[in-house]
């Protein structure tokens, strides 16, 4: 196998991605994104290779005019000695100086359940047992690697349209500052898995309670001025934006890439929306590449 260099400057001619997760939390779905947005994408490849992936894609890069490389690959539970074979590789990538950015899909064990159901396959570490045994046996193999994971994203409420939307704005271009997503959801539907900070908008008074606005949302001006006329409002929006100043210089010297803040209501339809609306574009900026998610809107 071929060793690369120790060279990090190399770096800067590669950007290197690492899918991985959960099965059936959407690993396809975001391969499929990837190569839209002009990744090249190698699907289920052993990780013993990963070195080799990242080699070839660095002499690709120096030849005249393909300066710059975009690999993924997606990894998962279809590969023999997974866990530590996946473990390794990324180890050796990281002794060369060649970091790589590892995503981690999950949902819930109820999402997951639901979808290998409605296709009607067996999970890959079922055997003999029952679905659920085969979801715990691989969430049990995963979870040194989830926790050290660059990015996690929670499936469990998306879509593929949805997912496709919240990958896009991650991946679609080389971006020198941290993307910050900016995610509304609603807490009957549960906390977002991916989520870095959480904030509760239930303090304020709830638009569904207002005949005239109940079939609104968020981003419906009538909604967004009743929410930001109650005390409370413009002063969370303030203190939120000066708590993400304060730890934006951190994440840049960490190389923190990647960062969900959620806002929930009861219901992910009225105040979370128009609040996350509100610090999308307050946060947009010098140290933060900011796009909004509305995870539950419409789901009721």
């Amino acid at each position: 196998m071929t060793q690369p260099s120790a060279d990090p400057d190399t770096d800067l001619d590669v950007e290197f991605l690492i899918v991985t997760g959960m099965s059936g939390a959407g690993r396809s779905t975001v391969g499929h994104v990837l190569e839209d947005l002009g990744w090249f994408v190698v699907d289920n490849l052993p990780p013993s290779l990963l070195v080799d992936l990242v080699d070839l894609a660095h002499r690709v890069s120096r030849r005249p005019g393909r300066r710059h490389q975009r690999v993924a690959a997606i990894v998962d539970v279809r590969a023999r000695e997974f866990s530590d074979s996946l473990s390794g590789a990324i180890d050796r990538l990281r002794q060369s100086g060649r970091t790589p950015t590892v995503i981690f899909l999950d949902a819930t064990d109820e999402a997951l359940v639901r979808r290998f159901e409605s296709v009607r396959r067996p999970h890959p570490l079922q055997g003999q047992g029952r679905l659920l045994d085969g979801i715990q046996a691989e969430r049990q193999l995963l979870g040194e690697l989830r926790s050290s994971a660059s990015v996690l994203i929670d499936t469990s409420g998306l879509n593929v349209h949805q997912l496709t939307r919240k990958i896009t704005p991650l991946f679609s271009q080389i971006e020198q500052r941290t993307r910050l997503a900016v995610v509304s959801f609603g807490f009957k539907y549960g906390v977002p898995l991916d989520a870095d900070f959480v904030f509760d908008m239930r303090f304020l008074p709830n638009p569904f309670w207002v005949p005239e606005l109940r079939s609104l949302t968020g981003t419906d001006a009538p909604v967004s001025e009743f929410v930001f006329s109650e005390p409370g409002a413009e002063e969370f929006v303030d203190r939120v934006a000066a708590l993400m100043e304060t730890v934006a210089a951190g994440y840049e010297r960490e190389g923190r890439r990647y960062v969900t803040l959620a806002v929930g209501c009861t219901g992910g339809k009225h105040r979370s929306v128009a609040v996350a609306e509100a610090l999308g574009r307050r946060l947009e900026g010098d140290a933060f590449a900011t796009f909004v998610v509305h995870r539950d809107l419409g789901r009721e």
